[in-house]
C-alpha cells in the first residue's frame, strides 16, 4: 500500500471523486443562476449597487447555467473551469471585499476555494466520466482509423 497516495490504483475511487466535485462545483452556480432568474429585480439592483450594469444580469445567469451544466456534465470542462475560477475570483473581489464583515469573509473566502477547485479542474480534466472523456475516445478512434 502506497502510503502517500493510499488511491493511487483505485481508479473507481478517482472518477467518482472526481464526478461528486464536478457535483460540487456546478450546483452552487446552477442554483445561483435559478436563484437570479427567480429574484430576478432585487439581483439586477445588487449588481447596480456594486457599479455593474444591470444589464449583464442576463448574461450572468446563462453563464452559471449553462457553464454550471458543463462543468455538471463534464463538458468543455477545462476551458469551463478556468473561466468559472476566474468568475470566482472577481465576484469575490466586487461583492465580498469588506473582510470586516464576517458572513462577507466567509463569502470571499468560499469564493477563493472554489477557483482552486476549478483551477484543480482545469489542471486535471475533469475525468473519465464525463463528456470530454467520451469526445476524446471518439477523435483518438478516428485518428486511428485514418
Amino acid at each position: 500500500m502506497n502510503m502517500i497516495n493510499p488511491f493511487a490504483n483505485n481508479t473507481l475511487f478517482a472518477n467518482a471523486a472526481v464526478l461528486i466535485a464536478r457535483f460540487g462545483l456546478s450546483a452552487i452556480f446552477i442554483l445561483a443562476g435559478l436563484n437570479k432568474i427567480q429574484y430576478f429585480d432585487g439581483n439586477a439592483q445588487y449588481m447596480a449597487s456594486a457599479g455593474l450594469p444591470a444589464e449583464l444580469l442576463p448574461l450572468v445567469i446563462a453563464f452559471e447555467l449553462i457553464g454550471g451544466l458543463f462543468i455538471l456534465t463534464g463538458l468543455l470542462s477545462r476551458i469551463t473551469a478556468l473561466a468559472f475560477a476566474g468568475f470566482s475570483v472577481v465576484s469575490a473581489l466586487l461583492f465580498h471585499a469588506d473582510l470586516n464583515d464576517q458572513i462577507q469573509f466567509i463569502m470571499f473566502f468560499k469564493n477563493i476555494a472554489m477557483a482552486g477547485g476549478f483551477l484543480m479542474l482545469t489542471a486535471h480534466g475533469a475525468g473519465q466520466w464525463s463528456i470530454d472523456q467520451v469526445i476524446n475516445q471518439k477523435t483518438n478512434a478516428l485518428k486511428k482509423a485514418v
